[in-house]
């Protein structure tokens, strides 16, 4: 029995990152796999003729890289974690339908998938959570999901696509309160700057009738620009395009790594990593 999508539900908006990563695996099979969005997808029931159409376009085709490249760069920053922090707590928030931590599983962290009710209420459907493992379902701006992770052996926080939705505020607010609570923690997350996040906006701030894109969280120079929150934040960054990986295989044409030279040099499309430090 297959599980149906209607259109123009919150639930349509977790199938397109899905659709994407499926296209992911299909176009750039080198350099990306996520076989749990090839699975899902076949017992979906959605009316994919758009997305299928879209995905002719040459644009399409690169955002489908780059959502590659940002979900095996995440990977990779948890994976280096666990490398010295086996028994971590994995942390994805905004999870959608995204199976990371699980592709990250090492045998003995434990994995948290983080999101709204009505989204976890899905991800228990398609994805119900597996051996230490939980679904919680939360907002990420209020501190009580804190307490429902186990940290004691280490946690890493990893978010793909979430930081362009809150404000700056928000943002800092959030970090502080980690800071607070997950010392030895790291988070990592997809950023970009004012000029990418207005690119970013441009259809959901529409439907938002949101006038003030300067207030949403964006970022040119992580270290200069996020270290001052706080004095136990150790911020590094790399570029999300080419910081992790060369793009050298034959799926990927010159145009396409002259395009992520673009996004992460003019766009500063990075992933910036946070330590939570003891106040010094």
């Amino acid at each position: 029995m297959k599980y149906k999508i209607e259109k123009n539900t919150v639930q349509e908006t977790l199938i397109l990152p899905l659709y994407s990563r499926k296209l992911c695996t299909e176009l750039y099979p080198n350099l990306y796999r996520d076989e749990t969005a090839v699975r899902l997808l076949d017992q979906i029931d959605y009316d994919f003729s758009q997305a299928e159409k879209n995905s002719r376009s040459l644009m399409q085709r690169f955002g489908v890289l780059e959502v590659a490249m940002r979900q095996n760069d995440l990977a990779f920053e948890v994976q280096a974690y666990l490398k010295n922090h086996p028994c971590a707590a994995v942390v994805n928030l905004g999870c959608g339908l995204d199976n990371t931590g699980r592709a990250c599983d090492n045998g003995s962290c434990k994995i948290y998938n983080l999101d709204f009710p009505d989204v976890i209420a899905l991800r228990q459907q398609l994805l119900p959570a597996g051996e230490r493992e939980q679904n919680i379902p939360c907002d990420l701006k209020d501190p009580a999901w804190f307490d429902k992770i186990d940290a004691s052996g280490g946690a890493v926080f990893f978010a793909s696509g979430v930081f362009y939705y809150f404000l700056t505020e928000q943002v800092r607010e959030l970090v502080q309160g980690m800071a607070d609570a997950f010392p030895g923690g790291v988070l990592v997350f997809d950023a970009a700057n004012r000029t990418a996040v207005k690119m970013i906006a441009k259809t959901w701030l529409r439907t938002a009738k949101i006038k003030d894109v300067g207030a949403y969280f964006a970022v040119s120079d992580a270290k200069s620009e996020l270290s001052p929150w706080d004095n136990r934040l150790q911020v590094s960054s790399r570029g999300y395009m080419l910081g992790y990986n060369d793009l050298k295989d034959p799926s990927v044409s010159n145009f396409f790594r002259f395009l992520a030279k673009v996004g992460d040099n003019g766009m500063k499309m990075q992933i910036v990593k946070i330590g939570f430090g003891d106040r010094q």
